[in-house]
């Protein structure tokens, strides 16, 4: 299956050689597709080619705005990051979309309790994206995969899977740290908050799936 026009990161990758990354939010016009968005500049920049490694990166609302262009002050913070904002277009989240992902990162509680009621055995590949973050705060990267030796995918898998492991021992420290509220309706400046916030969470996350650091 290949992702929607102006979607996925990757190309068409056989059977098991793909890695589908979903962000989830409400509207899917301001928190997801910043995240979608950040996550597919900063693969770019650790890999160089954002084709590479068969990670493909998606997002859909929960009350999703179907074919809607992202909020203008979501494409305004893209832009401060150096991320491409055109071609995106709003989605409902359906069932196809939870089948096929390897991770879901949603921004609320709420959003992840919404999709693992879906079913299809969501519940060990979604997490609030804080959450994820926090597991992946907490796992040594020399106990993954090597992704040169056994590919990007083995080591993404493998990544949810100890995140999943950790979750039960590993409790955040309040019920809204582990949460991104939605700049729907706010001024620009608490959408550069929010993007900070989610580019921020993102960056431990991007270099446990690469075993690549930040660019300095």
């Amino acid at each position: 299956m290949t992702a929607p026009e102006g979607r996925g990161i990757g190309t068409v990758h056989p059977a098991g050689n793909s890695f589908r990354i979903l962000h989830v939010s409400t509207g899917n016009v301001c928190r997801s597709p910043i995240t979608e968005r950040l996550t597919r500049h900063a693969l770019s920049d650790r890999l160089g080619d954002p084709f590479t490694g068969g990670l493909i990166v998606e997002s859909a609302g929960t009350w999703g705005h179907e074919g809607a262009p992202m909020e203008a002050n979501a494409a305004a913070v893209l832009a401060d990051f150096g991320a491409d904002a055109t071609g995106f277009t709003g989605r409902e989240l359906l069932d196809e979309h939870v089948i096929t992902a390897d991770l879901v990162l949603t921004a609320t509680r709420d959003h992840r309790a919404q999709v693992i009621s879906m079913g299809h055995s969501a519940g060990l590949r979604t997490f609030t994206l804080k959450e994820f973050t926090r597991l992946v705060r907490a796992i040594d990267p020399a106990t993954l995969p090597d992704p040169l030796q056994e590919g990007m995918v083995e080591r993404a898998r493998a990544l949810v899977r100890a995140a999943a492991a950790l979750r039960g021992w590993l409790l955040a420290p309040s019920a809204e740290a582990d949460e991104v509220n939605d700049p729907y309706g706010a001024p620009i400046t608490f959408f550069r908050s929010i993007g900070d916030e989610i580019n921020q969470a993102l960056d431990p996350v991007v270099t446990a799936l690469t075993g690549v650091p930040t660019h300095l």
